[in-house]
């Protein structure tokens, strides 16, 4: 019975391996990079074993609960052709990122030569996007004994922006604790909400 060459090769090296398992694992240097907006980013993926000596490769980006290739047949897919490309046989650098590639990043890897064949790990990409000047509404007059709202707000950036606002130059904070004893107002960082009443 003749032996095919992966199965050859398992059988000469199970000597100088011992009794382990000739399993592919994958490592990253970082599994939650975070990256600035228009700027690359190298999402590491980094064979740390395999007897397989050209695994197959493949990434795909999760996003929204839809699943998409990155990197399929050894060709990039999708606009990542013109803008992403792999480095040191298994990493992913993208090129020139947008809000929309904030995703999780999956690469997986197939070695048919190992006992444990395949292997995944997940990059958690963070794209972060700067605010823009947020825009804000303020009453031009407020009857007496009527509580006066301010908001501003702005939908750019990402992470979501928090908001503080100023008296004379001095901020005032969200938290009642630390407030001025005759000081009586509710700040919401979150929205970008004050009321004073």
């Amino acid at each position: 019975m003749a032996l095919r060459r992966p199965e050859l090769l398992r059988l000469l090296l199970l000597p100088l391996l011992g009794c382990r398992l000739l399993a592919v694992e994958l490592i990253s240097s970082n599994t939650q990079p975070v990256v600035q907006e228009f700027q690359s980013v190298e999402l590491s993926c980094i064979i740390k074993s395999t007897v397989t000596p050209d695994p197959r490769i493949e990434w795909k980006k999760i996003r929204d609960g839809e699943t998409s290739y990155v990197f399929f047949d050894n060709k990039m897919q999708g606009d990542f052709a013109t803008r992403a490309e792999i480095l040191s046989r298994t990493s992913l650098v993208i090129k020139n990122t947008t809000r929309m590639d904030t995703a999780t990043y999956r690469c997986e890897v197939a070695a048919p030569s190992d006992t444990k064949s395949i292997d995944e790990i997940n990059i958690q990409l963070t794209v972060q996007v700067k605010p823009m000047t947020p825009r804000c509404t303020v009453p031009k007059a407020v009857p007496v004994g009527k509580s006066a709202s301010l908001h501003c707000h702005e939908n750019e950036g990402f992470p979501k922006s928090t908001y503080s606002w100023y008296r004379n130059s001095e901020p005032l904070s969200p938290d009642t604790k630390a407030k001025p004893h005759n000081s009586s107002y509710t700040l919401n960082p979150a929205t970008g909400t004050l009321v004073m009443p």
